[in-house]
């Protein structure tokens, strides 16, 4: 199999590179020699290249050399390559740039494991290397663990610490659980596939499509979301190995891996007071100790891992004292009404007031305050008017997911579709009763019922479900 696919390769590589040749040629003949301007410059570098599906077949058939991954190029591949590279150009931007600081991690964890390195692109799909992600299912982290099978891996979830945000121990957790998967399957599509629906879904698919062990064959009997999983990680391996054919420059964060180190303390440390005594913004804080939920280091057993800048390790040391003097207190009420309005490493996006909107509900939405509404926007009083438009500052990571959610188009319904009504009972939550009925998104569920979160779902209230067909 491997010498056809060689074979295959060779006689792809001939044709991409006879393609290619053809159609300089031909751009060839009717171009005069001349000096670019900046200008014409300027946009050559900001031109987005589209290529012939052979050269797409081929660039990611020849990686298939080195990997025991299978990677395949169809439709399904085509479209998510379209995706990262068109559609979402500057996020793949950031997540390249980002890919220095978290790679390096996950390499020596997939290496310790005896894993293909190629595995490192699944925590693109999974997280866009944000260690503080949250799925609509409520799946936390690079690797997206559910609180409950984060205990099979003895990752700790409290108050203040989420070990699933940690980029090594979630890193580690992923890893065993990947060479789990794996040897259940034997087969990495039908474990990457595993990895994202379950064990239990995939070999569901494998019975109801008569034991087949294909992920190509099975798709069919996948859910929507694990059918384009396998697909969106082989675009994802080819878009982060030739971005650079696609005119992408990476953004680099402000610290890659080589840039940084870690002290372990047996106290406990607030983010703004080692900000105030070391001089690095909570913003770095944050981004470099994902794990820690409330900008605070609780005291723990065995120590507590702080990352930090290299270059302020010998600060922190020197001021120690200073950093655990436990006269310090907390933010009082009044202390966090004097930061209200605050914008620093947050991102503005604009909110349309719908109707039924209201200061407290558009708060909770964006996770701020009115304070904060009100001071963003200089509103003298409480009225709110129907298509208002406000500045909110979000965090980052609820920025990209209002982008997401813009990228996705709405599901069109047709006299078809399948409903029923729901009358909620109590203890249920938006993720329970998606799942209980199998619908078709919980962005569906929550816009057709104008459901912000789970305090929304009042005991008695009736709900309207499109089920999937």
């Amino acid at each position: 199999m491997r010498r056809r696919l060689f074979i295959r390769l060779i006689l792809l590589g001939l044709i991409v590179v006879f393609s290619l040749e053809i159609s300089k040629a031909n751009s060839n003949l009717d171009e005069k020699p001349k000096q670019y301007n900046s200008e014409e410059k300027k946009m050559k570098k900001d031109s987005i290249p589209i290529f012939p599906d052979l050269v797409y077949e081929y660039r990611i058939a020849e990686p298939c050399r080195y990997t025991p991954i299978e990677l395949e190029y169809n439709d399904r591949v085509r479209r998510y390559i379209d995706v990262y590279t068109i559609e979402r150009r500057d996020h793949l931007a950031k997540i390249i740039g980002l890919a220095e600081y978290y790679f390096p991690i996950f390499e020596e964890a997939l290496d310790k494991y005896n894993l293909p390195l190629e595995l490192k692109y699944l925590a693109i799909v999974e997280s866009a290397l944000d260690p503080r992600a949250i799925s609509s299912s409520a799946a936390v982290g690079l690797w997206q663990f559910k609180i409950n099978t984060s205990t099979m891996f003895d990752l700790e979830v409290n108050s203040y610490v989420d070990e699933r945000c940690d980029p090594l121990k979630s890193t580690e957790a992923a890893c065993s659980y990947l060479q789990y998967l794996y040897r259940i399957y034997n087969n990495w599509q039908l474990a990457l596939a595993a990895y994202n629906g379950g064990p239990g879904v995939v070999r569901n698919a494998i019975e109801r499509s008569g034991g087949k062990t294909s992920f190509w064959d099975i798709q069919p009997f996948l859910p929507d979301q694990t059918k384009g999983y396998v697909p969106a990680f082989i675009a994802v391996n080819y878009a982060m190995n030739h971005y650079k054919d696609h005119n992408i420059e990476p953004i680099r964060p402000d610290y890659i891996y080589i840039d940084v180190d870690t002290v372990v303390i047996n106290k406990a440390a607030s983010f703004n007071r080692i900000s105030e005594i070391i001089q690095v913004p909570v913003e770095t804080l944050q981004f470099l100790n994902p794990s820690y939920r409330l900008d605070y280091i609780p005291k723990q057993k065995n120590g507590a891992v702080v990352v930090l800048p290299k270059n302020k390790i010998k600060s922190f040391i020197k001021n120690e004292s200073a950093i655990f003097d436990e006269t310090v207190s907390k933010q009082s009420y009044i202390d966090v009404s004097a930061d209200a309005g605050a914008i620093n490493g947050k991102i503005k996006i604009v909110h349309e007031v719908a109707k039924g909107e209201y200061f407290h509900k558009i708060a909770i939405k964006y996770n701020c305050t009115i304070d904060d509404i009100r001071i963003w926007n200089s509103l003298p009083t409480n009225d709110l008017n129907v298509g208002q438009k406000l500045d909110i500052w979000v965090s980052p990571a609820m920025a990209n997911a209002i982008e997401e959610e813009k990228l996705i188009p709405k599901q069109q319904r047709d006299s078809t579709d399948r409903y029923i009504y729901y009358t909620v009972q109590k203890g249920d939550t938006v993720w329970s009763i998606a799942s209980k009925f199998n619908c078709r998104s919980i962005s569906e569920l929550k816009e057709e019922n104008n459901i912000v979160n789970d305090s929304d779902l009042k005991p008695g209230a009736k709900l309207k479900i499109y089920l999937n067909n």
